[in-house]
């Protein structure tokens, strides 16, 4: 990858360049997309006359297509111009969430979830190589945090705004404003994002041979199983505050806004220390969400416990993330699109094996709080994964 950046002189400062947080900003408008449909599937559903259990396969569709679909984009656009990747992706991601709105139907929203999903995946996987690209070595793990935090933004902010602009207009209003804001974030993009060259240096068989490595296999592993292990505490967070907990449904929302406070903390804290410490940053982060999990089974029935807690399950959970793609662009240092892709495709992953982890749980007659039982059981699972990684030899990192 050859990327021609502004002078570094002002790079020591505490700003990243302008590029990052334009890589932010649109990674926060198009991950909207996927917090938003959450909290307007009852309204997707009525509108279809499908049941949610169905309607709930629009939110599989775009996961599918995120897992699937990072690496062979990769691949794809390895002889590209990054900032044509990163256009062309967002252009997609617009183009697939509008159709989708125009068009209707449950098949036309499922092959176009799918497509935005597989945009959605080649834009991150791009635009974590990209920020990399735009700093100096030392900096990697924080510009990549900078880049993820959008997410937790969209998160925050995104998706719950998208969903109450969904009931008060409809629930095509939210989808709508993420197209106006992924386009918006395209043209930005177009205009000022540092010139990149063509990756003439690119080569597909040297990506595919960084694959090979173990140690990024673990890597690899350590996302799914960390990802894994505070997303299924999330998911069923408001099912614990409302069963459990006794909050009151109508603070719910405001609970749940804290993890994602805690997970732009998080991603702050984890960018600063990622570079130079990547593991201890995957270690206190991993045993931060096991300690954070097993608090919150204990003490569920108590609000003033809980509440506290989402917000350092959030802080814990995303600590890690800015040093995995630290290990992930040190191991393939080489050959980072494909091993960036994949990482994505780890992350969705994660998430997605949350629903099979815990309706096997659920269903067996095990009350909310075994989620955050099997969450801790998933982190603990993350440190001796991590520990391997460190401890592996045999590869040039």
């Amino acid at each position: 990858m050859t990327v021609e950046t502004a002078p570094r002189s002002g790079l020591r400062g505490r700003l990243l360049p302008l590029g990052v947080y334009l890589l932010s900003f649109s990674l926060f408008a198009m991950g909207s997309a996927e917090f938003l449909l959450a909290g307007v599937l009852p309204e997707v559903a009525a509108d279809i006359g499908l049941s949610l259990a169905t309607a709930g396969g629009l939110i599989t569709a775009f996961a599918v297509g995120v897992v699937i679909g990072g690496p062979p984009f990769a691949v794809l656009s390895l002889r590209w111009p990054r900032r044509t990747a990163l256009v062309l992706t967002q252009l997609v991601f617009a183009g697939a969430i509008a159709a989708g709105m125009l068009t209707g139907g449950y098949t036309a929203l499922m092959v176009t979830r799918f497509v935005a999903g597989v945009a959605y995946a080649g834009f991150f996987a791009v635009a974590a190589v990209t920020a990399v690209g735009l700093v100096p070595p030392d900096r990697a793990a924080r510009a990549s945090g900078v880049v993820v935090s959008g997410l937790s933004l969209a998160m925050i902010l995104g998706g719950p705004a998208g969903t109450l602009i969904g009931y008060r207009v409809g629930w095509e209003g939210g989808f709508w404003l993420v197209v106006a804001l992924t386009l918006a974030g395209a043209v930005a993009v177009a205009v000022a994002m540092p010139r990149t060259a063509a990756g003439t240096d690119s080569d597909v068989r040297r990506e595919l041979r960084a694959m090979r490595r173990p140690r990024l296999w673990l890597v690899y592993a350590a996302t799914l199983l960390s990802t894994a292990s505070y997303m299924i505490t999330f998911n069923y967070l408001a099912e614990i505050l409302t069963g459990v907990t006794g909050v009151p449904e109508m603070w719910i929302a405001a609970v749940l806004v804290l993890f994602g406070v805690g997970a732009y903390i998080g991603l702050a804290i984890g960018g600063r220390i990622a570079d130079r410490r990547p593991h201890h940053a995957l270690i206190v982060g991993s045993l931060g969400i096991a300690g954070c999990s097993v608090s919150i089974a204990l003490l569920a029935e108590h609000t003033i416990a809980v509440v506290p807690l989402v917000l350092l399950l959030g802080v814990a959970g995303f600590v890690l993330n800015p040093a995995v793609y630290g290990r992930v662009f040190t191991i393939a240092a080489d050959a980072p699109t494909l091993a960036g892709a994949t990482t994505v495709s780890a992350f969705q992953l994660g998430i997605s094996v949350v629903p099979l982890l815990a309706g096997a749980a659920l269903s067996a007659g095990a009350p909310s709080t075994a989620v955050a039982w099997i969450g801790a059981g998933l982190a603990a699972l993350t440190v001796p994964v991590v520990l391997a990684e460190r401890a592996a030899k045999g590869q040039t990192v």
